[in-house]
């Protein structure tokens, strides 16, 4: 008889969208613990290799040299090529079925076609990186509000999956409740979860009345009402440290008084410090 097949089975497919934008950017993060979600899933992978083809009036956003263009544009295609070809030899060792694509795109169709792909995936995994134009984090926009589909934003330093311990951002709104119902398959695999309430929202429904929703899908948790400390992120922040968590799963979208673009300003400051990495759904 065999053994009951691991919660993150229900994963089985995830994309993995990188974009080479010069030519010393930082290894990706996403396409490490993409590929060892894979492997853990049992899922086929698919990695976007992308590049950011310079055209126009897209040349101020870069620092390079003056060899022109279309030079410019063949080396940045070669690099992101180079990276999927190391893609493809670290899933064959793994044992994965992967399909890569390299697209060489100027601005905006770079950010619009992985949100396209993003669509026909369970998951996809973004790096959420520093950079001097912030590409990633528009990306990551981009594929939440334009897929449905949830969204894994890795830090740089977790090229690793690993989801033993997992924290549930619960502030009682609809897209807290959404990202937790995205988030079950990590959520029952599982070994700790907690949910953390910070401050009061007026009609929010506690953690605690949420709690027995885990419990019937087999998922024992805790419930952890936090007074802020300093921001709301940085409460999340330190209690990340604390729970030792390995991935935070949040809600990535709601109204604030101040009309805050599409991400909130929670949301926003974790993607630029981000602890681990992020489970985010809209």
């Amino acid at each position: 008889m065999s053994a009951n097949p691991s919660p993150l089975a229900a994963l089985r497919d995830i994309l993995v969208g990188t974009t080479v934008e010069g030519e010393y950017d930082e290894a990706s993060a996403a396409i490490g613990y993409g590929l060892t979600l894979a492997r853990a899933a049992g899922a086929h992978l698919t990695v976007q290799s992308a590049s950011w083809c310079l055209a126009g009036d897209d040349a101020w956003l870069g620092d390079f040299d003056d060899d022109g263009f279309p030079l410019i544009d063949r080396r940045l295609d070669a690099l992101a090529r180079s990276v999927a070809e190391r893609a493809t030899g670290d899933a064959a060792q793994a044992g994965l079925v992967c399909t890569t694509e390299t697209p060489s795109l100027p601005y905006p169709e770079v950010v619009n076609r992985l949100a396209d792909r993003a669509r026909l995936h369970d998951l996809t995994i973004l790096d959420a990186g520093p950079r001097g134009y912030d590409l990633d984090r528009e990306t990551i926009e981009k594929a939440l509000s334009a897929s449905g589909r949830p969204v894994i934003a890795v830090p740089p330093g977790h090229g690793a999956f690993a989801a033993r311990r997992v924290i549930v951002a619960w502030d009682g709104s609809a897209q807290a409740a959404r990202a937790a119902n995205d988030a079950m398959p990590f959520l029952r695999a599982a070994e700790a979860v907690e949910i953390v309430s910070i401050g009061e929202e007026p009609d929010a429904v506690p953690g605690a009345e949420f709690a027995p929703h885990f419990a019937r899908h087999g998922i024992g948790v805790t419930v952890n009402d936090l007074p802020r400390q300093g921001s709301i992120a940085e409460t999340l922040r330190i209690e990340a440290g604390l729970f030792r968590s390995d991935l935070i799963v949040l809600g990535a979208y709601r109204h604030s008084r101040a009309r805050e673009f599409f991400f909130g300003g929670v949301t926003r400051s974790l993607l630029k410090h981000a602890p681990v990495p992020l489970f985010l759904s809209h």
